[in-house]
């Protein structure tokens, strides 16, 4: 009565009075009306938690709850002080991360487990009469109904299902897959671990307890440069953010970090008040660019030319005419610039061959223990050939000499000789051949006349070997000549002047680039003078745009010469600060047992994307790649006539790449094969491989037998951000509509694969069951037959770390999860719990036979040293682990996968723990996780081991067990280190030795991580994290051939692409616009322009990008930015809607006309998705794309290098990389915006609508 008395006093008169001569009035009111302001910023509590999006942020915040609901965010800024001299980390956060609350209860959250109706309606009628695996046989076993719900992924129909229903279809499913076809085609997608541990260990730990494939992230995200592992044998290991503060001069190298690095930004405006200078090299003038002291724009695609140009200036003034001190002290030392390289004679001239071993001597130099393996240069006090301690055959079989001190394999000092230029030290001067690229013809890209051989002059030096004399050269002789200088040996193709247009000087690069030479000469000059100065401060902060191209690894070992010259890798404010993903999973180690069920049974069953996604999308079916196009002129003899999809079948057949599925029979019969053979598993699996009683399944992606038929997506995307080939995904992964407007192999004509077989008809549909874990509705989830609703990054408990800072801290529940949805811990615990109760309808205790590839960081990488022998071509016998997979036996225990699940195996005691080669005794962790989480008391395989039920749990696991978060562990792991080097690394941790940091502990305030030998730097007071900071500072190798910074590759399949060294390689034509053009275009305006997917200020990645505070904040939907030139070309305005569109499908957006783009180019920011204001296409009939629509994967053969030291495959370590940015697209005006509005009609895929019942 009183709020209706209140109401109708409000026309009441209020002023009692006035002052001021009438401008002021006294009134008789309360000031009640406040009580709305001061209760907006009221609450209850605030909890500390992150956001779990791949940004590399992984910042603090303070989320504040009131009434038990998340009411906003601020920043939080109580991290640990840096030191006296550096700024501090703080305030960290963007834009981005304070709208993150909005979605927590909007629209866009999924609240209930939801599934296809059409797929619903079966289970029921099945279920009603069978068992739940019965059930799913059923339907499975009839292809009508398993058509009838496929076909309808991506129109809606979703209903509302209860948990218990979802997880005995899901459960069912995996239980019949696992029998009927194996375990090893169910497969789960998430990437970066790093932004929530736990979140991730969740579905691989269920997946790896399985016999389930882990797929990987880093390579198929394009954050994976191939190069970092050919140089380092390292994935990517890069400086903190505070270290840019120590730098002397700064290049941003396609990084736009105010934009994408928000919260470490002001690092790099700070580092130029102090008097660092700054160089930004970006095509189009980036958020960045406006910082610079000096802004170069290449072409897009053409970096690889502008560093091999730097590089030609710097060899030039600070190692031939001059050679600074520093730079040649640190060459001689830390890489493989001193180390001799075999020349043969090719078409009248010499190629560099490989790189010489002590096994290529008569007496293998004195070495009896991996001669092969070890590199060998000349020593210069003694004139004699030596083998330097430190390459990869002093890692494996011995102790005490993989290091870098300077001394030979007998423990005599050495004085490596750089050149052999100088008269007394080498025997002849010869012609040396180089690969040229850059003349290749391209619609877009400028190209020179020069030949496609550059013969070069060389010293050369002869060497008698078990085969008699040879000539080598040092590696340094051989990268000189590369780069094209005179040094006044004669011959033609070099050059003394930087205005000689001869590949690779300044010159040249400026026609290739569009920079100015005397701007690349002045930028290299500065870098290497700053360099020399400070010894090494000279750095590149690097973005992976350059990483989406398909020749990335031109720009990148370009860009890492750079740095190598120069000295600066592993110096404090110098380096290759390459920033990506959130990659730097900290406690890596102690998360991957609890992560890969290591626990309980290894190996586990890993996969690269690429090659999965680039096979079971039927992409390979349309390569229009040829690879004579990337052949190089001057490679070796050899059987390179094939397909990119049979150089992937060859790699995995040779246990150089993994294969999902493995065999086209499934592992659980296979393991009961081999029991009754009475043989070991290696040996009859070798045998049956040989004579074809088995098969890969690689060989035949097409094949039912051979399909992928359960896939989990968490914590990801999938198809509406990284899935290159977007629409290849739709039609023949998913089976639904999609706009392939290409053609395959088949239908055009053109040369199919020797090694893998062709079908007629290519199938679409190979998922039987799509389920995806989210919090809001992407495009993954529109696509999915299940969805479940996860909780958000504020109502779970979960880790976080990154690369950009040393803290460790959590993600902590500040609320209860919302309407009925659950973490990611909980929902795969209800899932295994529900396979568990229903395997034994099929499942029992099994048998699985595991084939892995040869292994990066293990003895295995020294499998094949010299030539290239495929076994099933007869050139060698199918050795397990040699010149095959490995083959592992693995005992699943499918009644009992839950109490596995929930609690940590009996292994961590009897193999213990370890990384990178390293391994440690893991005992005393266990008995304190007994004590920290109790010991599982039920009777069964579990009973007496430490509990795993919650996700608090399962990071206290995480923490015990690893090394940069258990000081006692640390210690374990560098003394493990030392007995490989021969040197004491322990004292980097024994400060620390007593520090254990618990998940309260970070709960309170972020913890800063304790050093490790997993890692290349060092976390100290005195200097910040900075890759190759021990392995410079404390001589231990890195993880390559020669244990060096290793700029020559000289595996055969380097050496055949022409990429043994460095070169300038312009983009691939992809060849999907011309057909369109000629088919499509009908005469109307349009223009023809290079397709980019940089990274958005509105959004990281596809998150963000449809919450309305950052939809306000741009344009409300799809965007493209164009130059006002291409603009006027197409007849395009400003927020005109426009389609752009190729052979892989199309794309509608409004257009974002922009004076700061460059000419060609078209830019759709990463990731936008098809889920808010995008309407129909008129090329494909469907609803316009996303960024991928117009894209195809494309692979690289050099990427499927294995069994070869650093080139040796490790899980998102080394493989093929999804490459997208060689594509070119048709943009025109729309002339009609049709919404697609209505009910899905049956039987019209040319316009499908949505909402499928």
């Amino acid at each position: 009565m009183s709020q209706f008395l209140d109401r109708m006093n409000f026309f009441s008169t209020k002023n009692v009075g006035t002052f001021s001569e009438g401008h002021g009035v006294t009134t008789n009111e309360g000031r009640e009306w406040e009580e709305g302001y001061r209760r907006r910023w009221q609450h209850d509590k605030i909890v500390r938690s992150t956001h779990g999006v791949n940004c590399t942020g992984s910042c603090s915040w303070k989320i504040y709850v009131k009434g038990g609901i998340v009411t906003w965010e601020t920043q939080q800024t109580d991290y640990p002080r840096t030191r006296p001299d550096l700024p501090n980390h703080e305030p960290r956060g963007c834009a981005r991360g304070a709208s993150y609350s909005w979605y927590m209860y909007s629209a866009n959250r999924v609240k209930h487990p939801l599934i296809r109706s059409r797929l619903l309606k079966l289970w029921r009628a099945e279920r009603a009469s069978k068992s739940p695996v019965a059930a799913w046989a059923a339907i499975q076993k009839d292809e009508a109904k398993r058509r009838d719900y496929i076909k309808v992924r991506g129109h809606g129909g979703f209903v509302r299902a209860d948990w218990a229903e979802v997880n005995e279809i899901i459960a069912a499913a995996n239980a019949y897959t696992a029998k009927e076809w194996g375990p090893d085609r169910v497969i789960g997608f998430s990437p970066i671990p790093a932004m929530s541990m736990v979140s991730y260990a969740a579905g691989s730990r269920y997946l790896s307890l399985l016999g389930g494939v882990c797929m990987s992230f880093y390579d198929w995200y394009c954050d994976l440069p191939p190069a970092s592992p050919m140089t380092w044998g390292e994935q990517t290991d890069v400086p903190e953010s505070a270290d840019w503060y120590n730098s002397g001069y700064l290049m941003l190298w396609g990084s736009n970090v105010p934009q994408t690095r928000t919260p470490d930004a002001h690092f790099y405006t700070e580092v130029r008040y102090k008097g660092t200078k700054s160089v930004v090299v970006s095509p189009d003038y980036s958020e960045a660019a406006k910082f610079s002291d000096r802004w170069l724009h290449p072409k897009q695609g053409t970096d690889a030319a502008l560093a091999m140009a730097m590089g030609h200036v710097i060899l030039r003034e600070f190692h031939l005419d001059r050679q600074a001190e520093y730079f040649e002290s640190y060459c001689r030392q830390y890489t493989d610039m001193p180390l001799l390289v075999r020349l043969v004679a090719k078409n009248g001239h010499y190629v560099p061959d490989r790189l010489l071993r002590a096994s290529d001597f008569k007496d293998g130099l004195g070495e009896k223990n991996n001669p092969d393996w070890k590199t060998v240069s000349v020593d210069r006090k003694s004139g004699k050939i030596v083998v330097p301690q430190g390459s990869i055959g002093f890692r494996w079989g011995e102790q005490g000499k993989w290091n870098l001190e300077e001394k030979d394999a007998g423990g005599n000092e050495t004085d490596l000789k750089l050149s052999l230029v100088l008269d007394q030290d080498h025997d002849e001067v010869v012609e040396v051949a180089f690969p040229y690229f850059g003349n290749r013809e391209h619609d877009h890209f400028e190209g020179t006349d020069h030949a496609s051989v550059l013969p070069r002059a060389v010293p050369a030096k002869k060497a008698d070997l078990t085969d008699g004399e040879a000539l080598v050269a040092t590696v340094f002789d051989l990268f000189a000549a590369n780069y094209g200088l005179d040094r006044g040996l004669g011959g033609a193709n070099v050059a003394k002047s930087f205005d000689e247009n001869e590949p690779y000087t300044p010159a040249w690069a400026e026609k290739i680039t569009g920079v100015p030479r005397d701007q690349i000469i002045a930028v290299a000059r500065e870098f290497a003078s700053n360099a020399e100065k400070t010894n090494g401060r000279s750095m590149v902060i690097l973005g992976a745009g350059l990483n989406h191209w398909y020749h990335m690894d031109m720009s990148y070992r370009g860009i890492i010469n750079l740095l190598v010259m120069c000295g600066c890798i592993g110096q404090s404010g110098g380096g290759w600060s390459h920033y990506v993903g959130q990659e730097k999973l900290r406690p890596q180690t102690g998360w991957q047992p609890l992560a890969f069920g290591l626990d309980w049974s290894r190996p586990p069953r890993h996969m690269n994307s690429t090659s999965f996604f680039y096979a079971h999308t039927d992409q390979w079916r349309y390569e229009t790649l040829k690879v004579d196009e990337i052949l190089s002129p001057t490679a070796p003899d050899g059987p390179w006539d094939a397909t990119l999809i049979d150089y992937n079948i060859r790699a995995e057949r040779m246990g150089w790449l993994p294969s999902a599925p493995q065999l086209k029979s499934n592992p659980l019969t296979v393991a009961k094969a081999v029991a009754e053979s009475g043989k070991e598993a290696s040996q009859y699996i070798a045998e049956q491989l040989k004579s074809g009683g088995l098969e890969m399944s690689c060989e035949d992606p097409d094949d039912p037998a051979n399909w992928p038929r359960n896939m989990f997506v968490w914590r990801s995307n999938l198809l509406g951000s990284s899935g290159k080939g977007h629409e290849y995904f739709l039609k023949h992964l998913l089976g639904t509509s999609h706009g392939v407007m290409g053609k395959d192999l088949g239908e055009e004509g053109r040369q199919r694969a020797k090694e893998a077989v062709w079908h007629d008809e290519a199938p679409e549909g190979k998922l039987d069951l799509l389920v995806t874990l989210d919090f809001r509705m992407s495009t993954t989830c529109v696509y999915s037959d299940i969805v479940l609703p996860t909780a958000t990054w504020y109502e779970k408990n979960d880790l976080n770390t990154s690369d950009m800072h040393p803290f460790i801290h959590p993600l902590t529940g500040a609320a209860d999860p919302a309407w009925e949805a659950k973490s990611d811990w909980d929902i795969f615990k209800g899932i295994a719990k529900t396979f568990s109760e229903i395997a034994p309808e099929v499942l029992g205790v099994e048998k699985d036979i595991v084939m892995v590839p040869v292994l990066h960081d293990t003895p295995g990488e020294l499998a094949q040293p010299f030539d290239v022998k495929d076994w099933k071509a007869g050139e060698t016998d199918p050795i397990p682990g040699k010149t095959m997979p490995n083959v592992a036996v693995v005992e699943r225990d499918y009644p009992n996968l839950y109490k596995r699940f929930t609690s940590l195996g009996p292994l961590m005691d009897k193999l213990g723990n370890g990384g990178k080669g390293m391994s440690w005794n893991t005992q005393h962790e266990v008995e304190q996780l007994k004590r920290l989480n109790g010991e599982v008391t039920e009777e069964g395989p579990a009973k007496g081991r430490p509990k795993i039920e919650s996700d608090i749990d399962a990071a206290e696991v995480i923490l015990t067990l690893a090394p940069e978060t258990n000081g006692e562990v640390a210690v374990k792991a560098w003394e493990s280190l030392s007995k490989f080097t021969g040197r004491e690394h322990a004292h980097l941790a024994l400060p620390k030795e007593d520090e254990k940091i618990r998940f309260r502990d970070i709960v309170a305030q972020p913890r800063k991580i304790i050093s490790s030998p997993i890692w290349s730097g060092l976390e100290s007071e005195k200097v910040c994290y900075n890759a190759g900071y021990t392995n410079v500072h404390e001589l231990i190798p890195w993880r390559t051939l020669t244990g060096r910074q290793q700029l020559y590759q000289d595996h055969l399949w380097m050496r055949a692409f022409g990429e043994a060294f460095c070169v300038y390689r312009p983009p691939i034509d992809t060849k999907s616009v011309t057909p369109m053009i000629e088919r499509r275009t009908d005469g109307k305006p349009h223009v023809v322009l290079n397709f980019i997917t940089p990274h958005q200020k509105w959004g990281i990645h596809s998150t963000y990008s449809d919450n309305l505070m950052m939809l306000t904040l741009n344009r409300g939907g799809p965007v493209v930015w164009i130059s006002e030139e291409d603009a006027v070309s197409g007849g395009i305005v400003d927020n005109d809607w426009v389609e752009v569109y190729n052979l892989n499908g199309a794309i509608v957006a409004r257009a974002v006309v922009s004076q700061r783009m460059k000419v060609g180019t078209l830019y759709m920011y990463h990731a936008q998705e098809k889920i808010v204001n995008t309407p129909g296409s008129q090329v494909t009939g469907q609803r316009g794309g996303i960024h991928n629509s117009v894209t195809r994967a494309i692979t690289k053969p050099t990427h499927m290098i294995g069994g070869y030291a650093q080139q040796s495959y490790g899980f998102n370590y080394y493989g093929t990389v999804g490459s997208n940015r060689d594509e070119f697209v048709i943009v025109h005006k729309l002339e009609k915006v049709d919404w697609m509005e209505g009910p899905y009609v049956e039987g019209q895929p040319s316009h499908p609508k949505e909402a499928a019942e």
